[in-house]
This record gives structure tokens, C-alpha cells and sequence, in this order.
């Protein structure tokens, strides 16, 4: 069946905000008494932020815990982080075109909340290019959790498996394959040989290595792998 849309992530695959995202996570958990490494912090990659606070909570539960407070004050600087000094991921411009000189539907599924969506995409004035846009905040479960992708697939009117989603984090790749839908990972360059993104129908470095080759390979065949590291 022919791709009739592809769904795109927000964080770490069209905004640089997962490095902020990162040091905010290990702010918050330093003051209150968690140190917690890079490597740690992978099982966290793709979370809502109430998810993984709670995560952190049960590595080590400290004492009074207000979730929904921390996550209102983590959102709120990550909000004026957006506003201010976010920059686009390279190859954000070209693909979105390229998908929308296709004709082919586009739609963004983030775990983050709405407030940074609506506010990613009026800073960058990307708008016009998504039909559906939608936050695993209105969902029972974020990420690795299928939810939002299926949601997304609904709003959009098609079943999952006509769409393909774009990821960097394995949580998100898991949630995408999870409603059984293709699924393009652009890992960081710290992540990227990790064995667990081979579950991906396409493996890139950057948006920027994506194009009409890549498309047609995700049309046409079910499970073949292009791991592009140049």
C-alpha cells in the first residue's frame, strides 16, 4: 500500500531542543539529590515530562513529591527556551517541501505539550505545512505507547499502516512500529549505532538525506533497511 502520509516528531527531529531537554532533566534531578548520567538518561529520551519525572521518582523516590508542579515549571522554561533560542534541525525547510510538493498529507505527534507545539510552529512559521497536529498529552499513555501515533493516524482519516512516521529517540520509534506504521529514525550522533533503531524501515543521519530514493523505498518494500553514515 502506497504511503499517504507521514507523521513527524517535534523534539530532536525538526527543533534542537533535545541537548536543553537534557540539561533541564539533570537540573531537576540534581536538586533533588539524583545524579543521574548520559546513559541513564537514554531510557528517558522521547518521554512526556510527567513520565519522566515519575520515572526518576521510582529510580529514587525523594520526599513530597508535587509531579504535576515540577512538570509546570520544567514546560514553562523549555517554552521560553523555544521562543528564544531554538533553532530548526538541518533539512527541516527541504523535507517539509518535498513532502508537500508530493501531495502527501503531514502531521506532527509530540510528546510534548501543546503550548510548545503551537509555540514551535508559530516561531518558525511552519504552520501551514501540518493538517493534523497533535500532543501525547491528550492521551492515557505517552511514548513508547502507540497512542498518539494512532490518534494522529484517525484525525488524519487514514489507517496507521498508510503512514509513515519520522523519530530520533527509540521510545518514539517503538510507539510508531507499535501502530504498525513504517518509520524513518534520525538518531543523534551519540545514538546512532545503537542496535535497537534497526528495527526501523530507514536509518539516516539527517533529514537532509532524505528524498525521492528513499521514498520510493519505503513504498515499495515492506522490510529493507538503508542505514545511510556518511
Amino acid at each position: 500500500m502506497m504511503i499517504q502520509a507521514v507523521i513527524f516528531d517535534m523534539d530532536g527531529l525538526l527543533i534542537d531542543t533535545e541537548p536543553e531537554w537534557q540539561e533541564m532533566e539533570r537540573t531537576f534531578t540534581a536538586g533533588i539529590g539524583i545524579a543521574i548520567t548520559p546513559e541513564l538518561q537514554k531510557e528517558t529520551l522521547g518521554l512526556r515530562t510527567i513520565e519522566m519525572i515519575r520515572h526518576w521518582y521510582q529510580f529514587k523516590p525523594w520526599p513530597d513529591p508535587d509531579f504535576e508542579r515540577s512538570e509546570r515549571e520544567i514546560e514553562e522554561k523549555m517554552r521560553h527556551f523555544y521562543s528564544n533560542e531554538a533553532k530548526l534541525m538541518k533539512g527541516v525547510t527541504g523535507i517539509l517541501e518535498f513532502f508537500a510538493a508530493s501531495k502527501i498529507k503531514m502531521a506532527l505527534a509530540s510528546s510534548s505539550p501543546m503550548m510548545l507545539i503551537d509555540t514551535f510552529l508559530e516561531k518558525f512559521n511552519l504552520g501551514k505545512f501540518f493538517e493534523v497536529r497533535h500532543s501525547a498529552e491528550f492521551e492515557e499513555y505517552g511514548k513508547p505507547h502507540p497512542g498518539v501515533y494512532i490518534t494522529t493516524a484517525k484525525k488524519l482519516g487514514l489507517y496507521p499502516s498508510l503512514c509513515v512516521a519520522f523519530e530520533d529517540s527509540f521510545n518514539g520509534l517503538l510507539a510508531a512500529k507499535s501502530a504498525k506504521m513504517k518509520a524513518v529514525v534520525v538518531p543523534d550522533a551519540d545514538h546512532f549505532s545503537d542496535a535497537r533503531f534497526e528495527i526501523a524501515d530507514l536509518k539516516i543521519r539527517s533529514l537532509e538525506d532524505f528524498g525521492e530514493k528513499e521514498f520510493r523505498v519505503l513504498n515499495g518494500n515492506q522490510n529493507l533497511i538503508i542505514s545511510r553514515s556518511h
